[in-house]
């Protein structure tokens, strides 16, 4: 007997609500788990990449498993996965392995084995839903369409992705967290045994074996490129974004939202704004994939919004692809299993592999221009649509002229970039070739050849120029290192931000300590005044190497330390010849590599005078760095009258309330310096903000006697510091416009 119109709508509600919830918990738990590990295995990117990676095997696995699934009896499927919900939940409350790790633990070995035994079979668990309760809906609804249903799984992935760094995470403690989430998924497991009192009763073959034709090997490798570009693009515009535009905290969560909301356009029932994207994506793939690669350095938010868009446009457009191509109901999860194969891959592509194999982002233009080739288009007008299906003969003349028309403006433009196509007249070079691009529409080849030669001129030139040039650039899992300069000066570029300055021209210049570190500077004052604070036999720390600037502060019976996370950083300061500042101030000096917290709970108590924190200039916070226990691990490893100097100059944040937060519960006395340099010093020095705490006030009063420009800083009612178990930087953002 069929269903009421009221029971359908039920029935939907409640499958529409179960895929919600466990999407929910699903992008909830990412950045939650993550955020536990910090302290334990420090904020190297590697450490994120190695998790991401560990997400993305876990979402495979689960696809599988609801793959496997659908091969047994409805009413049997839903035994099955209720015991395995029921099995995972003996990993409740939520949390971290007691897992003791070496302090050299390596990211790839142990982030892997760390988070496959703390959530592993909470992740593949929840992991199903998705694929599994669509082909559930279809069986109980008697055949309707699933697919709808994967645009609800991903709002509340979206929502999940949100509610962690706007919500969860002010809000809450990692406890609190914990509990929170634990008792969401008690909450998913009752969603689920109740959609399973919807499967029929019945064993016909129909609810089992999948009738509809079985797709072809080409389709499910063409399912795979749709869904591996979207994927790999994503990672790569975060860190385009933030290596060439602008470095803004939370700014990864606007591209995995972008790409989350684009499943939920190409997968929608309305398809009026999906097909709309899709047919004008094309056009937006060549002028903002042109655009973004000419750069507009001066406005970077107006740059990060084009990438932006390009990503949701490309997103959108090969995700409506692949919606078009879905297979009937039967086949879903097999459909499902084959997307996220692409994820996976182009996740591995975009954050293991580019690192190692390109000096440079490359990886961002490469995944535009596998947009262009598979994204669908239509001819713009019948003229177009016949010079490019029509005469064999003619359609090559009409490429080769193109072809010949973007070769002698890609000749001008590298050659002369000051010339008739230059900088001067980019507007209009711009203009010319996208009106050539447009007359390409439809005809895929042609269209690739005229977004390739855009992404070329109007950027690509001048990264592979650099490429060319010998110790120019060097790239890690860090970021990406930029050596500029001439005769007179040489600097160290960490993406948009300057890691390095260094005068050239004589061994005076060359000793001279530029930038944050001037003499006038917070840390500068604070090293000359280590022969009166602590004999010529001071011990200084040092987290954050650079180009080594601070060396040439060392004299003779000092014992100096650095503390750097990326060997990258070391090889380009000491072993390179490009910056001299330790050859020639401090030939032989200790390095330890790794991440500063985990290596430092290593070392001896009092082992150091002065221990200087620069791990904090210009972008993003490692929180783990900042909270009550890190500062505990400082006090440790200084002597009683031990000085902690922190460098808290940021672009983007207040960091000096969390900082006297910190003092005032750990009985440290703190000043600040605000140091704004000179006109005349604007060459060579740059504005910074440098943080000085000691528990022996006698320190601090040494400090602010030889100069009054140190001022005292006092937390503010009502503000705590950032601890293991909970930090948020929401409060400390400054603004943005």
């Amino acid at each position: 007997m069929p269903e009421s119109p009221v029971m359908a709508r039920w029935c939907r509600t409640l499958f529409v609500l179960t895929i919600l919830a466990g999407s929910f918990l699903l992008f909830l738990v990412q950045p939650m788990v993550a955020r536990m590990a910090l302290p334990r295995l420090g904020g190297a990117p590697a450490v994120w990449n190695s998790a991401m990676l560990v997400y993305q095997a876990l979402l495979l696995g689960g696809y599988a498993y609801a793959h496997w699934l659908g091969r047994v009896k409805p009413r049997a499927q839903a035994a099955i996965h209720l015991g395995v919900l029921a099995v995972a939940a003996l990993w409740l409350p939520i949390g971290l392995f007691a897992l003791d790790l070496p302090t050299d633990a390596q990211p790839a070995v142990w982030v892997p084995w760390l988070l496959g035994l703390s959530i592993g079979p909470l992740f593949f668990a929840v992991s199903a839903q998705a694929p599994l309760i669509q082909r559930w809906f279809s069986v109980s609804s008697g055949g309707a369409d699933p697919y709808a249903l994967y645009a609800a799984s991903n709002l509340g992935s979206f929502a999940g992705l949100i509610a962690y760094p706007l919500l969860v995470e002010p809000l809450f403690a990692n406890r609190g967290q914990s509990l929170f989430w634990s008792i969401g998924y008690a909450a998913l497991a009752v969603l689920v045994a109740v959609c399973a009192t919807r499967l029929p009763r019945t064993a016909t073959a129909e609810h089992v074996a999948a009738s509809s034709p079985a797709p072809g090997r080409m389709q499910i490798l063409h399912w795979i490129a749709l869904a591996l570009v979207p994927s790999g693009l994503m990672l790569a515009t975060s860190t385009y974004i933030t290596t060439d535009i602008v470095a803004m905290p939370l700014l990864w969560v606007l591209p995995l939202g972008l790409y989350l909301l684009s499943f939920s356009i190409a997968f929608a029932q309305d398809r009026t704004l999906a097909d709309l994207l899709t047919r004008i994506a094309p056009v937006t793939i060549l002028l903002f994939g042109g655009i973004i690669m000419g750069g507009f350095n001066d406005k970077p938010l107006f740059s990060a919004g084009i990438a932006l868009t390009l990503l949701f446009m490309v997103s959108v457009a090969l995700h409506t692809a692949m919606y078009r191509r879905r297979p009937a109901a039967d086949r879903l999860t097999g459909f499902y299993l084959a997307m996220s194969v692409g994820g996976v891959l182009g996740g591995v592509f975009a954050a293991l592999l580019a690192p190692v194999i390109f000096d440079w982002t490359y990886e961002y233009p490469l995944l535009i221009l596998a947009a262009g080739v598979l994204v669908p288009q239509m001819y713009l007008t019948a003229t177009f649509r016949s010079l490019w299906i029509g005469n064999r003969m003619r359609r090559l003349v009409a490429l080769g002229v193109i072809v010949v028309i973007l070769a002698v403006a890609a000749g001008m433009r590298i050659t002369n970039p000051d010339g008739i196509i230059g900088d001067q007249h980019q507007g209009a070079a711009f203009l010319l070739i996208a009106a050539i691009g447009l007359a390409t529409l439809g005809a895929r080849l042609p269209y690739a050849i005229v977004l390739a030669s855009t992404l070329v001129m109007f950027g690509g030139y001048r990264a592979l120029q650099l490429s060319a040039e010998s110790g120019a650039r060097e790239r890690s899992y860090f970021g990406v290192y930029t050596v500029r300069g001439d005769g007179a000066v040489r600097e160290l570029d960490h993406g948009t931000t300057v890691h390095g300055l260094q005068l050239r021209g004589s061994p005076a210049r060359e000793r001279t300590p530029t930038t944050y570190y001037v003499a006038n500077s917070g840390i500068g004052q604070a090293m000359q005044a280590l022969p009166a604070l602590y004999g010529p036999r001071a011990r200084v720390g040092v987290v954050g190497l650079g180009t080594g600037t601070l060396s040439c502060y060392a004299k003779p019976g000092q014992a100096w330390r650095f503390y750097e996370i990326d060997p990258a950083v070391v090889r380009i300061a000491r072993d390179t010849g490009q910056f001299t500042y330790l050859s020639q101030c401090l030939p032989k000096p200790s390095i330890r590599i790794g991440d500063a917290r985990i290596v430092l709970a290593g070392e001896r108590s009092s082992s150091l005078d002065l221990l200087a924190l620069d791990a904090f200039s210009s972008d993003t916070v490692p929180m783990h760095l900042m909270t009550r226990e890190a500062f505990a691990t400082y006090g440790r490893v200084l002597s009683p009258r031990g000085l902690l100097l922190v460098h808290i100059s940021n672009r983007y944040l207040d960091l000096q309330p969390v900082v006297a937060a910190t003092a005032r519960e750990g009985g440290w006395t703190a000043t600040h310096l605000l140091y704004r340099p000179s006109p005349t010093e604007s060459d060579r020095a740059s504005p910074s903000d440098w943080i000085a705490l000691s528990r022996d006030p006698r320190v601090i009063d040494t400090l602010t006697t030889a100069n009054p420009d140190w001022t005292p800083i006092v937390a503010a009612p009502g503000t705590t510091p950032w601890t293991d178990d909970y930090s948020t930087i929401l409060p400390l953002l400054k603004g943005l416009w």
